[in-house]
């Protein structure tokens, strides 16, 4: 039985606006951000789709525009699981600081290495940094060890519990499913779900509010796969993504 799984990164956030370093920061959406969210439930709506389900991280950016599209498609009502393992990657000791401003420090290519390679993390935060996740009362119900600094292959290992939780789930009852989260933690789903090579997921970049629509069975296998944007606007939006660790 075919069903639905749909992905989608959150809107704009403050910080993405600011070409910042976010990570598990917990900031809020821009007013674009608020509008790719809205615009991302009514082209949800359009196609007639009906979740079953919705997942999301602890991050209010992420949570924000989950309720926004839920209630663009009235379904305010469906269980909604929130997962820690969903949260963006943490930027360690990089968090707060503007891209740009780092590439001038180290580099182009350091900053491209920090953000888009598979195993290297960045510099990683000191345990009595005051932007340490164990001072913020929303991750201390966290049972595993918190990240101070994660590179994609360390996410990919923190969200492994919560995608083998999820594939039991699906063969058992499968249906239509949502998951709203972040740049990095959609960027790991992704190279699990397509069995992308750690090469090949370097490349991947997540624009911000635009539904990512998979057709899939019980055992995950892809029968379809398609952005809710024209090609044009989509290469646009990833070309953003792309450039926003460089030297302006």
């Amino acid at each position: 039985m075919a069903g639905k799984l749909v992905l989608c990164r959150h809107g704009q956030s403050e910080w993405n606006l600011e070409n910042k370093f976010t990570g598990w920061e917990d900031v809020g959406l821009t007013p674009l951000g608020e509008e790719e969210a809205l615009e991302a439930g009514k082209q949800l709506k359009a196609i007639d789709i009906n979740f079953d389900i919705a997942f999301t991280s602890l991050l209010k950016r992420a949570n924000k525009t989950l309720f926004s599209i839920l209630e663009q498609m009235d379904l305010t009502w469906i269980p909604i699981t929130h997962a820690w393992e969903l949260n963006e990657r943490h930027y360690g000791a990089l968090q707060g600081k503007n891209k740009a401003e780092v590439a001038k420090e180290f580099g182009d290519e350091q900053v491209h290495i920090w953000r888009r390679s598979y195993d290297i993390p960045p510099p990683l935060l000191l345990d009595n940094d005051k932007r340490h996740p164990k001072f913020n009362k929303k991750f201390q119900n966290i049972k595993d060890k918190i990240p101070v600094g994660e590179s994609l292959q360390d996410v990919i290992k923190r969200l492994n519990p919560f995608w083998e939780k999820y594939i039991l789930n699906i063969k058992k009852k499968p249906g239509n499913h949502l998951i709203i989260a972040h740049s990095n933690s959609l960027r790991a789903i992704i190279k699990i779900l397509e069995k992308l090579s750690n090469k090949e997921i370097i490349s991947i970049n997540i624009p911000t509010g635009v539904p990512l629509v998979y057709t899939i069975d019980n055992n995950l296998k892809i029968y379809n796969k398609k952005y809710l944007i024209d090609k044009e606007k989509l290469k646009e939006k990833e070309t953003m993504v792309l450039n926003q660790g460089k030297v302006k």
